[in-house]
């Protein structure tokens, strides 16, 4: 079992330098050509701009010895318009190049998180998790392509500009990095400002994200509480911590690109007064001098894509760390041959499965209590057993550790006689139809729903689990028939249409091992008694395990497992549990039955 973990919603850990070029290397590998050639057109671009000053210093010289200056002015505009292309062409290839990266970022995490195991899940903020998707991976955009190429770019041309300056004149040169060096050491200081602003930014995002799904998960709650505008506080809180740190970051951002273009301002002024001081004495000629000042306004260009690759690396490391997270989150396990289940027909029925658990032990977390204290029974394949016992006797955590779900701490848990962590998991899966105890109905049409486990289902067999389950007067009531949309999270359905398309959904697959957690608890008297004849129907060639509450279900089961405090007490039939379980004979004489001898809705 993977023990990875990691820290909590709020925020992520910062990478070490290392591992934050690592990871970007790893995101920028696949596309390297790509950024290739966009380094190479900017550098192109770049190089038509670093020979203009030299064209401009031949041209005031050739004025000045009175010659033509139309051959250089020809020269100057296609140099111009080349550079222009190369520039163009290039940002092009590199925000494509950026694009799919952070599509291949997304396709990574979305894969990754449908496969983390439910207790990172149960650990997490789902909204905080989604964040890292959407607004995360757009950071990557930026520090992926743009950064790594202005940084290259600006770096050669830097250093092309500084040889060529030094060529023109050592003195201006000396007096221009004296300049910049002391500005630049304010600019330093300032980065890791940045960063710090811009992964606190993220983490008010995450939170803001999670706000919103709480709200939206419960929304028919919330209004009935009247707890509009305390909820809306609550998210408003973490937009405005966004809000503080996102300011702050450009802040900070701001003060980096005035140091620029202080460090130029000031350079200009001290090359014009020691550079025309030099042309006065005759030291140098004034074509030198305005080529050298052509030259520093040109560093501009350079510098700002040095600083503006510092500020973008700065807000990507904090999404990569955010993103890196994910990353160390402990997965399900992939099958590297997934098994292809055979199409279920009625005159191919697959033998019923059968469970038994040995001495199985099972917690949440090392410190906290078990849930299951070497629990112990056998199901054989065929026939219904029924699960009973107070709240929090660990019935439900049964059928998790049978889906796997979580791992047993102890024992074993088998299918078939073989332990479940031995079958692959989409084959283990595959035999098994789940109908949990919310019943949760998925956004989209109420044709979706019931192929979701089965989206090979013929019409037919739409048509006759829909009479089965009593949702075909339903189907003829909606507008669109199947295709009607059922809202989000179903709330266009009852609670009770809820359940029964959530138990359709699971017959249309015709599993081997049926599952049903309180399947029928919002179901009317009618309905349920329809829904115990199709149930009953599909334990003569499914076995069947129910977690049940009501006598009526009960009293149908071939074998009734008795659970307290995560152990098993007894294990019979109705009439012998009755006699012989007073914790059984108490639930049937309170809970599980009212006095008029009718379940309880």
């Amino acid at each position: 079992m993977n023990t990875a973990s990691a820290p909590e919603a709020t925020g992520a850990e910062s990478l070490r330098t290392s591992e934050t070029l690592k990871a970007l290397y790893g995101y920028v590998r696949p596309h390297r050509w790509a950024v290739v050639l966009g380094l190479l057109l900017a550098l192109a671009g770049a190089a038509g701009g670093l020979l203009q000053p030299l064209a401009t210093k031949a041209l005031v010289d050739r004025l000045s010895s009175g010659g033509t200056i139309g051959t250089i002015l020809l020269a100057m505009t296609v140099l111009v318009l080349l550079s222009m292309v190369a520039e163009a062409f290039g940002a092009y290839v590199l925000e494509r190049t950026a694009e799919s990266v952070v599509l291949a970022a997304r396709r990574s995490l979305i894969g990754r998180l449908l496969r983390l195991r439910l207790a990172e899940v149960d650990r997490m903020q789902p909204g905080d998790l989604m964040s890292r998707v959407t607004s995360d991976t757009t950071l990557l955009r930026a520090v992926s392509t743009q950064a790594v190429v202005s940084a290259a770019t600006g770096a050669v041309t830097l250093v092309a500009a500084v040889v060529v300056m030094a060529f023109l004149d050592a003195v201006l040169l000396g007096v221009t990095l004296g300049v910049v060096a002391v500005v630049g050491v304010g600019a330093v200081l300032v980065m890791p400002k940045i960063g710090q602003a811009a992964e606190r930014a993220q983490a008010a995002v995450g939170e803001m994200s999670t706000g919103l799904e709480r709200v939206f998960g419960a929304f028919r709650t919330v209004k009935a509480s009247g707890a509009e505008e305390r909820e809306t506080a609550r998210v408003e809180a973490a937009a405005r911590r966004a809000w503080r740190h996102g300011v702050r970051s450009a802040k900070w951002e701001a003060v980096l690109g005035s140091a620029d273009n202080l460090a130029v301002e000031l350079a200009f002024l001290a090359v014009l007064a020691v550079g025309g001081a030099r042309v006065a004495s005759g030291d140098m000629p004034v074509s030198t001098l305005i080529a050298f000042l052509l030259y520093l306004f040109y560093l501009m260009e350079p510098v700002y894509q040095l600083v503006e690759a510092a500020s973008h690396y700065q807000e990507g490391a904090a999404a990569i760390a955010r993103i890196a997270q994910v990353d160390g989150l402990a997965t399900e396990p992939q099958d590297r041959h997934r098994s292809v289940q055979p199409a279920v027909t009625k005159a191919v029925r697959p033998r019923p499965a059968s469970v038994r658990f040995e001495e199985v032990s099972f917690r949440y977390g090392p410190r906290l209590p078990d849930i299951h204290q070497r629990v112990d029974f056998e199901v054989p394949g065929g026939g219904m057993t029924a699960f009973v016992g107070p709240s929090g006797a660990g019935k439900s955590t049964v059928f998790a550790l049978v889906e796997r779900f979580y791992e047993a701490t102890g024992g074993r848990v088998l299918v078939d006689g073989k332990d479940v962590t031995k079958w692959p998991l989409s084959e283990l899966r595959s035999v098994i139809g789940y109908v949990e105890q919310d019943a949760p109905v998925l956004a989209g049409t109420l044709r979706e729903n019931l192929v979701f486990a089965a989206p090979g289902a013929t019409d037919d067999e739409i048509r006759e689990v829909l009479a089965r389950t009593r949702l075909d007067a339903l189907v003829e009531r909606l507008p669109h028939g199947l295709d009607t949309p059922v809202g989000h999270r179903g709330t266009k359905l009852s609670g009770g249409e809820r359940q029964r398309v959530a138990i359709a959904r699971a017959l249309l697959r015709r599993p081997r091992l049926l599952l049903l957690d309180e399947a029928t608890s919002q179901l009317d008297a009618v309905n349920e008694l329809a829904l115990r004849d199709a149930i009953a129907e599909t334990a003569r060639e499914t076995t069947v395990l129910v977690v049940a509450h009501r006598l009526s279900t009960v009293t149908d089961a071939d074998r009734i497992v008795v659970m307290d405090a995560g152990t098993v007490r007894a294990v019979g039939t109705h009439e012998e549990l009755v006699a012989e379980d007073e914790l059984y004979a108490q639930l049937a004489a309170t809970q599980l039955l009212t006095s008029a001898g009718r379940p309880r809705d």
